[in-house]
């Protein structure tokens, strides 16, 4: 194999799940740990991966932008949505909430409420640091770029010994098949979120639907509500019925 060929074949691997290992890559190429050590040497002296322990993590999605960019796009259905998840949660709740822009306007609506909240996201963990009657636990992981939400095999293995009531959380599309996200890694990461809950809220606005993204999450009968906007498509309530997910539609003010 010529030697832009093996590199370019790294980056993909990389790029289509999110994190490879060494041995993975490695055995996947039929190369030397060593040959794939220099390749993504290459590519992260170019700003594409970012060498972890075992392995690399993919760094240039230049198709996601910044969260700042981000939490604004969309910003009336994402609170709207956020109010309508608010409403779901009692006092003395412990809840965890995943990362993201969505959930990030619901972690604004929950300062200083007496709940016990778990998460795996800086900015979310930094808006409710200050919250007197929020008792935070803060989930490590390795920090995905642009994001600031931490994912892989620490924080599934933290996971393990949480136990929450609700797990809200966002995708990337929703299509009849069911919830996709942009990558495995953070696909193998929301599962474990996911398994961890009674109930599992998904936050998503009409934007997310008819879009299917990489990696399957899991069919929709994995979730238990579904909170969107009124511009949802209609026709996605009667495969919502079929998998028994109860609907929110949040009013926009």
């Amino acid at each position: 194999m010529l030697l832009q060929e093996r590199r370019q074949q790294v980056l993909e691997l990389i790029t289509r799940k999110g994190f490879a290992t060494l041995t993975d890559l490695a055995r996947s190429l039929g190369a030397s740990e060593s040959t794939v050590r220099r390749d993504l040497d290459y590519w992260q002296d170019r700003g594409l991966l970012k060498r972890i322990h075992g392995g690399a993590m993919y760094t240039g999605d230049e198709t996601l932008p910044p969260l700042e960019e981000r939490t604004g796009q969309q910003l009336a259905e994402k609170r709207a949505m956020a109010r309508a998840a608010a409403e779901l949660i009692h006092d003395g709740d412990a809840i965890l909430l995943d990362g993201g822009t969505t959930t990030l306007e619901v972690a604004r609506l929950l300062v200083n409420r007496p709940l016990h909240v778990v998460t795996n996201s800086v900015p979310i963990a930094q808006i409710l640091s200050g919250s007197h009657q929020t008792q935070l636990v803060m989930l490590g992981g390795y920090v995905y770029p642009k994001t600031g939400v931490a994912l892989g095999q620490m924080l599934i293995g933290m996971l393990k010994d949480v136990h929450v009531q609700y797990a809200l959380m966002s995708v990337s599309g929703i299509t009849a098949k069911g919830l996709f996200n942009s990558n495995t890694l953070l696909v193998e990461s929301e599962r474990a979120i996911m398994r961890q809950a009674n109930q599992v809220i998904v936050l998503a606005d009409h934007t997310k639907f008819g879009r299917q993204p990489l990696a399957h999450l899991g069919p929709l009968s994995d979730i238990d509500v579904l909170i969107t906007d009124p511009a949802m498509p209609g026709e996605y309530r009667h495969h919502l019925d079929e998998a028994s997910v109860r609907l929110i539609v949040a009013p926009l003010d």
